[in-house]
């Protein structure tokens, strides 16, 4: 059993119940909102409901459990509500996984909306600056996911990550979720073993592997380059099965946390379905 491969769980009905939820379809690491994705300000939980919270989890066995921002955040837009609204999001998320005692939070970068990359890159930069300053409950680690590059999504190349690290006056809180859905529709190829090793030889030179902190293990529905943000389930898509057994079996990885965001059925059965095939692949090579 891969004790750092796991999938997003749902925290219905209490946060608390994500740990349990996630032994339960046999996860070793797990994915979690911390509040409903689809409001900008979340309930605050309560400190039963956090101490509750920290209990479950050491009982879990799990090795960890990482945070996933809400997706209505957008650090790259310009100055007035939505940017505003964002950096409060983005602050309340940091406290809460303070509090909770999770320490890394996955998030996308953003979008620029027609202001251009560059201008994107420099919001994402001076956002962070001061939502660090801001929060300094949080000790954690920023996780900047790498997109598909949908739109004028930011974090489509390995540049934009760098670029966001080496601008910021706190370059040691950041490290990467490498998406593999995203990353193929961005134009890396990892589906033959000479492709793999070349995206991780620039990956290594652009970002170093040392900042590589999660995996999202996605197969993706369009072809590399399309731009497009689909999931599919491991091996079913695009990338194909090869592509998951270079990274189930590539012993750099071993420990870094793998989380699937593939589509759910009921129950989790389908989690517990590519979490079988990905470990299928660890066992046989």
């Amino acid at each position: 059993m891969n004790d750092f491969l796991g999938a997003h769980v749902s925290i219905a009905g209490g946060i608390y119940n994500a740990p349990e939820r996630g032994a339960k379809a046999g996860c070793g690491v797990i994915q979690v909102f911390t509040q409903n994705t689809n409001q900008w300000r979340g309930k605050l939980i309560s400190d039963p409901d956090i101490l509750l919270f920290r209990e479950k989890l050491a009982e879990s066995g799990l090795n960890e459990v990482i945070s996933h921002d809400i997706y209505l955040i957008n650090l790259a837009a310009a100055p007035g509500e939505l940017r505003d609204k964002s950096l409060n999001g983005f602050r309340e998320e940091m406290i809460r996984c303070a509090r909770l005692g999770i320490g890394k939070i996955v998030m996308h970068p953003g979008a620029h909306n027609g202001d251009g990359e560059e201008v994107g890159l420099r919001r994402i930069i001076e956002a962070f600056d001061q939502l660090i300053a801001e929060a300094p409950a949080y000790t954690g680690k920023i996780l900047l996911e790498t997109t598909a590059g949908q739109g004028t999504n930011l974090g489509y190349t390995f540049e934009h990550l760098r670029t966001i690290i080496d601008g910021s006056a706190h370059p040691d809180r950041f490290g990467v979720c490498y998406d593999t859905c995203h990353t193929f529709a961005a134009g890396y190829d990892i589906t033959s073993e000479a492709a793999y090793h070349k995206v991780w030889d620039e990956f290594d030179r652009v970002i170093g592997l040392d900042r590589l902190q999660c995996f999202h293990l996605n197969d993706s529905k369009k072809g590399l380059n399309c731009r497009v943000d689909r999931h599919e389930h491991i091996g079913k898509g695009a990338i194909g099965a090869a592509g998951f057994s270079l990274i189930m079996n590539d012993p750099r990885f071993a420990r870094i946390p793998k989380i699937l965001e593939t589509p759910k059925g009921d129950n989790n059965e389908m989690d517990e379905i590519n979490l079988k095939v990905l470990r299928d692949m660890a066992e046989k090579a």
